[in-house]
């Protein structure tokens, strides 16, 4: 990214796991799910969100050699899913988080449908490892974790307070806050693939010419 920031890494975070994408998840949950099992679910979730955001985000780099992936990759990679996941926001097209499935509500099910979409998804992922791998240090690292870390716990203080808000609310409100969000996430990802092709040496005229 162009802007190496905090508020920067944070803005990235609340676009692919913040509070509108997963109150949307919770917003389903919280019709099948008694309160004290809708907490839990949110407790868990958001605790396995946490710690694999940190083991990411501290060992981005080995895991990048590990895999023998360049920096041009993951930035073109990221881009293209990035835009993806932006163009299916806009659009209103289901990405996994919003298709949940109807089965016997119990802790187990909950979290089995928010941990691939939500705390292991390709999209965060790729975001913790754009963002950490961006700066060669430790402390950016760092910093990078705890921008995640605290849209997580933004996450988990939003579930916990408006729980009841959303066990009322209409799927149509977290539809258009996604929508609104997809279109931020674009221009990010077009940021992205533009840098990724930096990267590899591509010019890109600024005027057009």
């Amino acid at each position: 990214m162009n802007a190496l920031t905090f508020s920067a890494a944070l803005i990235t975070f609340v676009s692919v796991v913040g509070p509108p994408k997963v109150l949307l998840s919770f917003a389903h949950l919280a019709k099948l799910h008694p309160p004290r099992q809708l907490r839990t679910i949110a407790l868990l979730s958001c605790g396995a969100a946490i710690f694999i955001g940190l083991v990411v985000s501290l060992t981005a780099p080995v895991l990048l050699d590990l895999f023998h992936i360049s920096t041009p990759a993951l930035l073109l990679a990221g881009g293209i899913i990035f835009f993806l996941y932006a163009v299916g926001l806009v659009l209103g097209i289901p990405t996994g988080v919003d298709a949940l499935s109807e089965e016997t509500p119990d802790v187990t099910s909950g979290l089995r449908e928010l941990l691939v979409p939500f705390v292991v998804s390709p999209l965060a992922m790729t975001a913790l490892l754009i963002e950490a791998t961006a700066r060669a240090s430790w402390s950016w690292r760092s910093t990078v974790a705890g921008a995640y870390v605290a849209v997580i716990l933004l996450d988990l203080v939003c579930i916990l307070l408006l729980e009841r808000v959303l066990r009322a609310a209409h799927h149509a409100t977290f539809e258009l806050l996604g929508r609104l969000l997809g279109l931020l996430l674009a221009a990010v990802s077009i940021d992205l693939v533009l840098d990724g092709l930096a990267e590899l040496g591509v010019r890109l005229s600024e005027h057009g010419h």
